[in-house]
């Protein structure tokens, strides 16, 4: 058995970037940039006011100051003239200042009376214009790779980026296995389960930004295997769930390897999570054979799909990120392999706290809805006092 870190290096290994594809702004929200984008023009484009007044010289700008009013500017209605000795523009947020003007007087520290206007004896120290390109200069670069959120998509159209680059959704074959599934809202036997943890792995990889194929169950035959491995061909990458241990109805990997699987590595020293294997298929296709328990598959998902998604869509912090935390009570040593244990993260006074759940079987699944993080155990750890610091992995629902 290798370990944890040995394991996601090894699948990592076995992905890359996907191509690019131009989309619209409008549906890139949650899209990964694939190429840097350059601006189309400097944000503002032009020197603006920042509040509603009066733009007028600094030679003029004096309490007490008479000036002329020759004329009004507002946004998206610029005024053509140059601003002279004893001369004030009427101006509002947003429009361009004229040249010859800078500063503008706000309009609260203005007396007007027909087209003069006579300056106040307190007067605002600040220009109150905003420059040209005090946001960004019209070379400004949005730099590949990074998610597009809100804040990068206002920027983007700010930049005047009508379509974006983005890297093409990875499209994910997911086949769950075994004579003893049914998929929900189907008729059970009573020797069957509901196949369940397929529907978590889509959701994380929806939320991560993959496209899933649902395909049937396969049956434990050989006939069934090899039909719907036929239906994965084509996917970007292929997972399994079940039948990676090793018993007389485990044929995946067999009937895997007939479709030119090279196996990476299988089993890992973790719980839950032991029976993981993974490889590449004949074409190069990326494969991750998951265990069947449902908590084993869904940390195995966080630990190793995942991540092997985020490397396919190009992003360079691919792993998910660990947290230092306070136990809030004493956990028992852990044995030869490591132990992600379902767990409750929470801030306290004193910092970051987290509780272990005192059941840890793999098959608990309102366990793991009721868990936050995964506190993550070292093999041949030994026993833990409440106060130790530990390391924690958030888990996003």
């Amino acid at each position: 058995m290798i370990s944890v870190a040995e394991a996601q290096k090894l699948c990592l290994a076995l992905v890359r970037p996907l191509t690019a594809e131009q989309i619209p702004l409008a549906q890139a929200a949650g899209r990964v940039l694939a190429a840097d984008v350059l601006a189309g023009r400097a944000q503002p484009p032009f020197a603006a006011s920042a509040m509603d007044g009066y733009a007028l010289r600094d030679a003029d700008c004096r309490p007490g100051a008479i000036l002329q009013v020759v004329g009004e500017a507002a946004a998206g209605h610029a005024w053509g003239g140059r601003i002279g000795a004893g001369e004030a523009l009427r101006i509002f947020t947003g429009a361009p200042v004229p040249d010859g003007a800078e500063r503008v007087v706000i309009q609260e520290d203005v007396t007007r009376a027909g087209d003069r206007i006579t300056l106040g004896d307190r007067l605002d120290t600040g220009t109150n214009i905003r420059p040209q390109g005090a946001d960004f200069p019209a070379n400004h670069v949005l730099s590949a790779s990074r998610r597009l959120g809100p804040s990068e998509l206002a920027l983007l159209a700010a930049m005047n980026a009508g379509h974006v680059p983005v890297t093409r959704k990875p499209e994910v074959a997911i086949i769950a296995t075994g004579d003893e599934l049914v998929m929900p809202g189907e008729d059970p036997r009573p020797d069957q389960i509901i196949a369940s943890n397929l529907f978590a792995l889509k959701a994380m990889i929806e939320a991560t930004g993959g496209h899933v194929r649902l395909l049937p169950i396969a049956r434990d035959s050989e006939a069934s295997l090899m039909t719907v491995y036929e239906m994965a061909m084509g996917a970007d990458l292929i997972v399994t769930i079940g039948g990676a241990s090793v018993g007389d109805h485990d044929l995946v990997a067999q009937v895997a390897a007939r479709f030119g699987l090279e196996q990476s590595f299988y089993k890992i020293a973790m719980r839950p999570g032991k029976p993981l294997i993974a490889g590449a298929f004949g074409d190069g296709t990326p494969y991750l054979g998951l265990p069947g328990n449902p908590v084993s598959a869904i940390v195995c998902g966080h630990l190793f799909l995942l991540p092997m998604l985020r490397a396919m869509l190009g992003l360079r912090e691919v792993l998910p990120p660990v947290l230092r935390a306070r136990l809030a009570a004493g956990i028992e040593g852990n044995g030869p392999r490591a132990h992600y244990m379902r767990a409750h993260l929470s801030d306290s006074p004193d910092g970051r706290e987290v509780t272990a759940f005192d059941r840890q079987d793999s098959s608990l699944l309102t366990v793991l809805s009721e868990a936050n993080a995964l506190l993550l155990r070292p093999a041949n750890d030994g026993p833990r006092a409440a106060g130790d610091s530990v390391e924690v992995l958030p888990l996003s629902h």
